[in-house]
């Protein structure tokens, strides 16, 4: 696709997508890579800005250069925005306790042990979430009480079940927990599903993606 016509298909995108003000960001597209600039108001908003982006047929990669400028109604001292995300926590059942949060100058860090990996994204995705956060870090590791010789069946088999990929087309390594997807999809929809499907996987303590991309 013409970099000129996936630059436009990003702006209506972000343009359609209702989490999002366009008003202040800046696509320029080089090769089907696109880089996301300007100034958001929320760290919610600058993650919804990057998968509305990825969304788009065509889009090989995302740099995201979007900068969080928090309105005055939003800043919050580090000890509010700890406070908060630390009561949040204490209510939402999918965040182990074993969750760490430091904060500092309104980015967050997550440390600390979950048993999968969605717990792990659960904590970051609550994060996002909260007003205050310019940014967020995600250290929690995952220490599966899966075998990790059963762990490359139980993703291989996730990937066949996605409606949205064609599991001929990506293979799958695995070396005590982490697992490693190579091949090719057609979008970078695609290669996310396929991540998500790994991810959510039983034993998995790490995904690294290595599909390419190709419209």
């Amino acid at each position: 696709m013409d970099d000129k016509v996936l630059q436009t298909a990003v702006m209506n995108e972000l343009r359609w997508d209702p989490a999002v003000d366009a008003a202040h960001i800046g696509v320029s597209v080089e090769s089907g890579a696109v880089t996301l600039t300007g100034h958001v108001s929320s760290y919610s908003e600058k993650y919804a800005a990057v998968r509305a982006a990825e969304r788009v047929y065509g889009v090989r990669a995302v740099a995201d250069e979007i900068e969080v400028k928090l309105p005055s109604s939003s800043e919050r001292d580090d000890t509010d925005i700890a406070e908060a995300i630390a009561s949040t926590m204490r209510w939402n059942v999918l965040v182990p306790e074993t969750v760490d949060v430091e904060v500092r100058n309104g980015y967050v860090t997550l440390r600390g042990e979950a048993v999968w990996n969605f717990q792990r994204e659960a904590a970051e995705r609550l994060v996002r979430d909260v007003i205050g956060v310019k940014g967020v870090t995600n250290l929690i590791t995952v220490q599966p009480k899966v075998k990790a010789s059963a762990v490359k069946q139980q993703v291989q088999e996730a990937i066949e079940r996605a409606a949205a990929l064609d599991a001929r087309a990506i293979s799958v390594s695995t070396t005590n927990g982490t697992v490693r997807l190579r091949g090719t999809v057609h979008s970078l929809y695609e290669k996310q599903v396929a991540e998500s499907a790994a991810k959510a996987a039983p034993g998995v303590k790490e995904v690294v993606n290595e599909i390419a991309v190709s419209p």
